[in-house]
């Protein structure tokens, strides 16, 4: 379980940053924050993996973790529009 939730978090740090680094421009939100929706990326494409069969394979689960970094494409996109409101300000970045 402990190993778990270290692998869950260190993989969230991945994602988050390959989401960041992949959408285009920049992304008004903290570091925190894409730890968080790198994390949320990891549970979602883990529960999407399972739906279709490919979440446990042999070797290293390349279609996982490809479903999970679009996941974590979106969200990122997602949250970058929404927490500049959230914060009262702006999503112009000029």
């Amino acid at each position: 379980m402990f190993w778990t939730i270290i692998g869950t978090l260190i993989g969230g740090i991945i994602i988050g940053a390959l989401a960041r680094l992949i959408l285009p421009g920049r992304q008004a939100m903290p570091w925190w924050l894409t730890i968080v929706v790198g994390v949320v990326a990891m549970i979602i494409g883990r529960v999407v993996a399972g739906f279709f069969g490919v979440a446990t394979t042999p070797g290293v689960d390349w279609i996982r973790w490809a479903i999970t970094i679009v996941i974590g494409v979106v969200l990122v996109a997602i949250v970058a529009a929404i927490y500049p409101k959230m914060r009262g300000g702006s999503t112009s970045t000029t």
